[in-house]
């Protein structure tokens, strides 16, 4: 028989780390290492030499953040997508690349295996081999956390140490961080009690809102067919405007989200996420749609936004209903540009102001001045045909309550 060939998607973190060399002596098999750059920055010094170090045979590092952000991130904004209205979902959007990308791996080598270091309570779990089933049904998914004899990171950290595998967790600060450019997610260790607030440890780019800037700041972004284009007046690649807009962000301690989520597996869980530029461009993007959106649009596609945030959380990237509603949200968004001013002031982003050619905002129609070219008149023949059927079904329900009550008496 054929030697096992595994590719691993590889983060260098703790489960990673380890997991390359029980892989290697459990499966008896060549060990490949796979990295998709998404924009984490602490993660990939050092990588390929940790992954030699731990077994592996090979190591393959990409960057991926152009098509993370233009492929994946983008079209979820143009969404609207956020899972339980506050999670903009960096960690979750980054998987189906990240599958994608290690299925191709894995047809380049040869590989009959490939693994992952998702726990067997996690979301991740799902949406990796969701995706890679879609992608390549004839590989087999390994999931050594749900397998394996380790009881806890803990246990995982005097492992690493018995064999020489270099990793950075502690058990002094036992963080699990997940970070791309999108956003960072951070937990384990004291935040699993959700009576305890965050400490200063972990936080990963914040500023603290304490230490804030007194005076706030003003940026003006510029939107193209639901699209990022401008910061300020000067055009920008799409990974150069999210990097900007993460460092104005983090300055101003804007992002931080503390949240207890439902998992697609039928838990809560506690999360801290830091995502600055995914929390100022879905503020800016909606209140550009505030004003171009025709209103029945806006309101179905708050349904269909819950939906695709459902979708991207539940690892369903790859499906036929994604696709769909991408299709949708495309054509929603030919009339969604413009200009939106925004103030980041000690952990909140305002709006200061929002333009666009495409705006359904008419003052003559909105103002209580002199200037006003409402027809006011025209609001009672409104009112009585609008409120027609309510009434109707009242004067009728009316009538049978009255008849009942007169048959009680008699």
């Amino acid at each position: 028989m054929a030697k096992n060939k595994i590719v691993v998607a590889y983060s260098g973190g703790l489960d990673t780390s380890v997991m390359v060399k029980w892989l290697k002596d459990n499966y008896d098999a060549e060990i490949i290492t796979f990295t998709g750059n998404l924009g984490q920055t602490k993660e990939l010094t050092g990588l390929k030499e940790k992954a030699l170090k731990s077994g592996a045979s090979k190591v393959y590092i990409k960057d991926l953040q152009k098509e993370f952000l233009e492929e994946y991130v983008f079209p979820a904004l143009k969404t609207g997508a956020m899972y339980e209205e506050a999670y903009p979902m960096a960690t979750s959007i980054g998987r189906p690349l990240l599958a994608k990308a290690l299925v191709e791996v894995a047809r380049k080598e040869n590989a009959n295996m490939v693994a992952h270091g998702c726990t067997g309570k996690g979301n991740d779990q799902v949406r990796f081999e969701v995706s890679v089933g879609a992608l390549a049904p004839d590989l087999i998914n390994l999931a050594p956390l749900r397998m394996w004899q380790f009881k806890s990171r803990e246990e995982e950290i005097d492992y690493a140490k018995a064999h020489n595998i270099p990793v950075a967790a502690t058990k002094d600060s036992p963080y699990s961080i997940d970070e791309n450019l999108w956003g960072t997610s951070i937990e384990c260790g004291v935040l699993e009690d959700p009576m305890v607030e965050p400490p200063a440890d972990s936080y990963q780019s914040l500023t603290p809102i304490e230490q804030a800037p007194d005076e706030p700041e003003i940026i003006s972004i510029e939107f193209s067919e639901g699209l990022p284009v401008c910061i300020n007046g000067n055009e920008m690649d799409s990974i150069s405007l999210v990097k900007a807009l993460n460092t104005a962000g983090a300055k101003h301690g804007v992002g931080r989200i503390d949240m207890i989520e439902n998992r697609l597996v039928g838990i809560k869980s506690r999360e801290i996420y830091e995502a600055p530029a995914a929390t100022i461009l879905h503020f800016a993007h909606k209140e550009l749609e505030r004003i171009t959106l025709d209103k029945s649009v806006m309101h179905y596609k708050s349904l269909v936004a819950h939906e695709y945030a459902n979708l991207i959380y539940n690892g369903l990237w790859f499906s036929p209903l994604r696709e769909a509603l991408q299709a949708f949200v495309d054509k929603t968004q030919e009339r969604v540009t413009g200009l939106v001013k925004v103030k980041l002031y000690k952990g909140n982003v305002r709006v200061s102001g929002r333009t666009s050619a495409y705006s359904l905002y008419d003052p003559a129609l909105a103002t209580y001045t002199a200037e006003d070219q409402f027809d006011h008149a025209a609001s009672e023949g409104f009112i009585k045909i609008y409120g027609l059927p309510l009434k109707t079904y009242n004067r009728v329900t009316q009538k049978i309550t009255n008849e009942k009550k007169k048959k009680a008496v008699a």
